[in-house]
Formats: structure tokens, sequence, C-alpha cells
């Protein structure tokens, strides 16, 4: 199980209230949902390894070279060495370094590559994974990971824990017409204004769903558009893709999540280890993690006998 933590623990944040706070009056919405996830997620769906994928980089520069308004309306500062600066609100900011000790003192894997996004780490870690794989995440450009035949499929978080959705092929297909395979190239046409990807004018998800049923990739549209009309596109649509050529030769690149990473050595094992249980209870109590940090507990050391 691969967890998009980023995307988790702001959802976490947003969906638990502020009133939930440590005996200092810090709050801890955050970490204590990030924990109830977690617990939820390992005893309904009893993974054997779990990772928590971490942006060592939300918005690395290579992407931003690529797409200057990549992810831009989130931008809190550029950095000129170094990972940009985020918005992130002030009571969720306090809180990532108590969700760092929190995973790391219950043994789970905390991954990320300096340079990269959790996409990056997850699309790797799901792609060169020898068995079964459940990406959790909010965000849809990790549908492009989805994958029957090597049994990868994507646990996605938008609608809440309690109506999680599970997508794969087969949900894709119904639901946007497309492919995980096409799946980059339908958000590159139809663009992402939560990352700042304009798109092509013009294209939304069907028009885009409809130009890849017809052409295979962004390839073969781009292929038709030259060719039109004697390949079955309109002048107009072959206008309005053209117009985009620049953005088309780059934009793919920065949706396609990185799938061959050279990634460090980690355990991914689930097993709280013993010096960790005892940190974990000083942070219970420090924190007032109360019943969060006892469900999570129980999760992990019910997987961990079952394994």
């Amino acid at each position: 199980m691969l967890l998009d933590t980023a995307a988790l623990y702001f959802r976490a944040f947003y969906g638990v209230p502020d009133t939930v706070t440590a005996p200092d009056g810090t709050p801890v919405n955050a970490v204590r949902g990030l924990l109830d996830m977690i617990a939820r997620l390992v005893t309904e769906f009893r993974p054997d390894e779990l990772v928590a994928c971490w942006d060592d980089d939300w918005r690395p520069q290579w992407r931003v070279d690529l797409i200057p308004s990549y992810k831009t309306h989130r931008l809190a500062e550029e950095v000129e060495v170094g990972p940009d600066v985020e918005v992130v609100p002030d009571p969720l900011n306090v809180q990532v370094p108590v969700i760092v000790e929190a995973l790391t003192a219950l043994g789970i894997a905390i991954v990320g590559k300096p340079g990269y996004e959790a996409d990056d780490i997850i699309g790797t870690l799901a792609t060169t994974a020898s068995g079964p794989v459940d990406v959790v995440t909010g965000d849809r450009d990790l549908f492009q990971v989805a994958d029957d035949d090597r049994e990868v499929r994507v646990i996605y978080t938008a609608r809440g824990m309690s109506r999680l959705e599970i997508v794969t092929d087969e949900v894709l297909r119904g639901k946007y017409g497309v492919s995980p395979s096409q799946y980059a190239d339908f958000a590159t046409l139809r663009g992402d204004t939560s990352d700042g990807l304009p798109g092509v004018p013009g294209i939304g998800e069907k028009t885009a769903a409809g130009l890849l049923r017809d052409h295979g990739d962004l390839g073969g549209i781009i292929a038709a558009a030259d060719a039109a009309p004697a390949s079955g596109i309109s002048a107009t649509m072959a206008a309005k893709i053209r117009g985009a050529a620049d953005y088309l030769s780059k934009a793919p690149a920065v949706v396609a999540v990185v799938r061959d990473l050279d990634l460090p050595p980690f355990d991914a094992s689930i097993g709280v280890p013993d010096a960790g249980r005892a940190r974990f209870a000083e942070l219970t109590t420090r924190w007032g993690l109360g019943e969060s940090a006892t469900r999570v507990l129980t999760a992990l050391d019910a997987r961990a006998s079952a394994s």
C-alpha cells in the first residue's frame, strides 16, 4: 500500500475539526486524522507492506521549466536553491513534523527523493512492485498508474474515507472513456486547474476522450491534426491542436509520473518496533493523540500478527 501522504494529511486537516488540539493547544487534527485513515486502510485492505510516499519537492524545477504555470497558485515563495515554499496553513504546517515523528515511531517507511514529488515515488514503486499494489490518493493524476493486469489499483479518497472509490481500468473507462495508459494524455488535453495546467483551449473531458478513442494517444491526435481533414479531425479542431503545439510538446512530461527513480533502500514491512512503541507512547501523551493512537496501533499490530 502506497500512501500519497501529503494529499491524505491535507484531507485530514480539512476534514477533522481544528478544535482537536494537544494539551498545550497546538492543533493536531491533521495528525489524528491521518492516523485514523491509516488505521482504517490497514484494517480494511490488509496490506502486507506500507509506504508513506513523500514530497521531497512538491514543485520540481524541471517541471516548472517545462510549464511555468505548474502549481503557481500554490506557491508561497520561490527559492533559488532547493524546493519552493508551498502555501500551507500555519495550523497544518506545525503538524507536519509531528506526522513525521509519528510515522517513524510506528515503523512506517517514509520514502521521498530530492527533486521529485510523492507521485513519482508512487509511480516508481507501483511500476516495479512484484505483487498487487493499492495506491491511496485524492489526486486524479495517479489514475495513470492503475493496471488490472499487474493488479495495481487506486483507492481514491476525494469523496471522503466513508466513500472510498476503487479505481481500476474498467472504472476509468466507464467514468472518463479512457484507459489508464491514456490518462496522462487525457489530463494534458483537458488541463487541470489544481496543478496550473492550462490544457488545450476548447477541449474538455468529453472531447479529449473522443480524440483518444479515435486516435489512440497524443501522438496520434497530433498526427491526425496535421493530416486534417483527411484524418477525420475537423479543421476547427485541428487548428486548436496545432495552436497548442508548444504546450503539447512539453506538458506530457509534466503530467506523466516518473516510473524509474533510483530510490534508497527501505523496509516497508508492517510492524511497530519496540523502541518506536515507546517513542509513540511519548508522542501520544505529549500531543494528545488519544483514541487515534490506540486505533492505529491496534490496526498495525493486528496486521503484523497476521502476516
